[in-house]
């Protein structure tokens, strides 16, 4: 744990993910004049990236300094980052929360803010996960730049494998679609594949393969190896809220069978009184800009619900 911050056992709002959401929602809670804590396990999604793209003013950034100069920011408003993983959220919006921290200690909060993002389940492929987030990717928006004019390839899992082929062709006039004994092509992708230039590659992918770290191509079962300097795969994203069970709060699958998360209304606001998620936790494809701007929009709700809260309190002791 950070030893720069001492944690106070009451905080107004403790945060419970160190990433963007979170970081974000904390600037947001501590220029509210709110105490706030927010608690990183360090454990960074984005971890294995060289830079955050498409973040304006910011673009290319990598995924430390960005994180640092988060922390930076929150810590001049009054608020305390550390770097301690909550293990368990139990209580209600009457009587407050505690959140039970991986050394044994506990605070309390008034609110609580779960920013802890997602886990990529990546496909059971020799080779692909020790490539995950260099020479294997899943988002054109975040890498697509980077990768342009390369030898891409699209590893099929799901229904949108034919989408993704698509999508990518925006960056590379190479592209190969491995069917991979999974969902096939429909009779019009197929044709769009066709008039775009994507070529289709049936049997089942045995591996991923790499030379001195750097990814090579894919070998298929029948021993055929495709050079490519690039995999493209769509995980199966799975909301980090493990912790959250004491509380009611279990993982909804997602409608378009993305993954797992947790269901909250516009502003954040959770099933249960008092407790919000922002971030990848409650919206799995929002990049770091978006992840952002949910926690700002959770912070703005969280403070509105403490003003109205304080004021019938004040009313409450003024008899």
């Amino acid at each position: 744990m950070s030893t720069d911050e001492q944690i106070l056992d009451d905080y107004e709002v403790v945060v419970v993910g160190g990433g963007a959401a979170g970081l974000s929602a904390a600037l947001v809670l501590g220029r509210s004049r709110r105490s706030v804590l927010v608690l990183d396990s360090g454990q960074p999604r984005n971890a294995p990236a060289a830079g955050v793209h498409g973040l304006l003013t910011r673009d290319g950034i990598s995924p430390a300094e960005y994180v640092a100069i988060g922390r930076e920011e929150v810590r001049s408003y009054g608020g305390h980052v550390v770097d301690v993983e909550a293990t368990v959220v139990r209580g209600d919006v009457d009587l407050g929360f505690v959140v039970v921290l991986s050394d044994g200690r506990e605070v309390r909060a008034r609110r609580v803010l779960v920013t802890t993002g997602l886990t990529d389940e990546l496909p059971d492929i020799p080779g692909l996960s020790e490539q995950w987030g260099t020479g294997v990717l899943h988002c054109p928006y975040c890498h697509g730049w980077e990768i342009r004019d390369q030898a891409i390839g699209i590893l099929a899992v799901t229904e949108q494998a034919a989408h993704q082929a698509l999508l990518f062709r925006q960056w590379s006039a190479d592209v190969i679609l491995f069917v991979n004994d999974s969902v096939r092509p429909t009779e019009e992708e197929s044709a769009q594949l066709a008039a775009r230039g994507v070529c289709v590659v049936e049997g089942r992918v045995a591996a991923v393969e790499s030379s001195d770290g750097k990814l090579t191509g894919v070998r298929m079962a029948d021993g055929t190896v495709c050079e490519r300097e690039v995999i493209v795969v769509m995980p199966r994203f799975v909301a980090r809220a493990d912790f959250l069970v004491d509380l009611g709060l279990t993982l909804t699958d997602h409608p378009k069978g993305a993954g797992q998360y947790i269901e909250a209304d516009e502003t954040g606001l959770t099933d249960v009184p008092g407790v919000y998620v922002a971030g990848n936790v409650a919206n799995l494809m929002a990049q770091v800009g978006g992840a952002a701007a949910d926690g700002a929009v959770a912070a703005s709700a969280i403070n509105m619900e403490l003003v109205t809260a304080d004021a019938r309190e004040a009313l409450a002791a003024a008899g």
